[in-house]
């Protein structure tokens, strides 16, 4: 399969840092992932997961390119 061409099920990422909580209520994990397979293999990224989420669990990313913002310090 060609990698430009669009995969129906996105590329797998396995979490490798839990970076802490976001969202108005703390419902969001924000995370640091390694893509495994795709053109950006091996890229690390920071991702919003919504849901339980534990280091070494493997995402399924639909796209590659974009990231999260980085958490802010509280004031």
């Amino acid at each position: 399969m060609p990698e430009e061409e669009k995969r129906e099920f996105g590329f797998p990422a396995r979490v490798v840092e839990i970076i802490g909580r976001t969202g108005v209520r703390g419902e969001v994990t924000q995370v640091r992932c390694e893509v495994l397979e795709g053109p950006d293999t091996g890229k690390i990224l920071i991702r919003n997961i919504m849901g339980p989420v534990k280091v070494g669990d493997v995402l399924m990313l639909m796209e590659t390119a974009m990231q999260a913002r980085k958490l802010e310090a509280r004031r």
